[in-house]
């Protein structure tokens, strides 16, 4: 524990950390202590004192989450979170046992992008993961509201309730972010709404079996149309991440410190190529008890600079479930 100890203090203590040297060393511990990523690394034949780069670390398919313990560190005292998925779907688990770290990473993340969290008044759309008791998004938007004011709350079909909530607020000096699974958003919209001139409109992804898939840009455009907004904002992240990306426009995510991403070839998942469109890997640094090193379902590209990436669909046959499923 004092080694993941002294990770998480390099994590949180400074945004100023070398993610290069903090992720070998990172993976150098995983590759010892994850049984799971051992035997995969073993699998693949890589000699994991030959990685001198971030380019080089194999990345563990996330389907691995459905049905073993991904796990670096062997503490009986966990919580599992769960991804959503239909009936007879295989679900990931992630087991987190410290909670105050994942609040902390994740508010540390909200709160370089948007400011302070005492600032807004949080109002949560998110009915198919409320039906749920373990969902890390809902443990993310709590730990929120926790920081927030009394005027925050989760509403899960009670749509004239939130209109109303929303009206009142709408009035007052703080701002208010509103947080919502695409299929509910899209319901809410089709209420009358008052114009949201100091308010953040942020859409999860998911149509959850409820509805056509939309282009993103044709979803984004009914929602500005009801909210009355300029931009509508988007949410990264999923049960195997304990870190998160925001898009503010045009559905381009911010990488945060906490992670970097790689695009592989579609055809060959051992093929880092950063120009192409491709297959979306992930590092994300906080997956300190688990595994940072992630390889995705999602096809993603990133820009020239590397600190922006736009989800651009799922692979074929993969499972439709979890957050921003949407094909642009």
């Amino acid at each position: 524990m004092q080694v993941i100890d002294y990770f998480k203090k390099e994590l949180t203590k400074s945004q100023n950390f070398d993610f290069e040297k903090l992720a070998l060393q990172i993976f150098e511990f995983q590759a010892q202590k994850n049984e799971v990523y051992k035997q995969y690394i073993q699998f693949l034949g890589i000699n994991q004192r030959k990685i001198q780069k971030t380019s080089q670390i194999p990345f563990l398919p996330i389907e691995f989450f459905k049905n073993q313990n991904v796990r670096t560190i062997k503490n009986p005292n966990f919580h599992v979170f769960e991804s959503s998925g239909t009936t007879g779907q295989q679900t990931s688990r992630h087991n987190v046992s410290d909670l105050d770290f994942y609040a902390q990473i994740s508010v540390q993340i909200f709160e370089k992008y948007y400011g302070q969290i005492t600032d807004y008044h949080i109002l949560a759309l998110l009915p198919s993961y409320l039906e749920r008791q373990n969902s890390s998004l809902v443990y993310m938007v709590q730990t929120f509201m926790k920081k927030s004011d009394p005027d925050s709350g989760f509403f899960l079909n009670n749509l004239e309730e939130l209109r109303e909530k929303i009206k009142k607020l709408a009035k007052s000096p703080k701002k208010i972010l509103l947080i919502g699974v695409t299929f509910a958003l899209l319901e809410l919209a089709k209420t009358e709404l008052p114009e949201l001139k100091n308010a953040i409109v942020m859409e999860t992804g998911g149509m959850k079996g409820r509805g056509k898939e939309l282009l993103r840009e044709e979803l984004h455009q009914i929602l500005k149309n009801a909210f009355h907004c300029k931009q509508i904002h988007s949410e990264y992240g999923m049960t195997e991440l304990l870190s998160q990306a925001y898009a503010k426009e045009n559905a381009f995510f911010e990488i945060p410190k906490s992670m970097k991403v790689f695009i592989r070839e579609m055809d060959d998942p051992f093929a880092i190529n950063q120009s192409k469109t491709g297959g979306l890997n992930i590092i994300d640094l906080a997956n300190l008890e688990s595994c940072c090193f992630l390889e995705t379902k999602d096809i993603a590209r990133i820009n020239a600079e590397g600190t922006h990436f736009q989800i651009m669909g799922r692979y074929d046959a993969s499972d439709i479930r979890g957050c921003n499923l949407l094909v642009l």
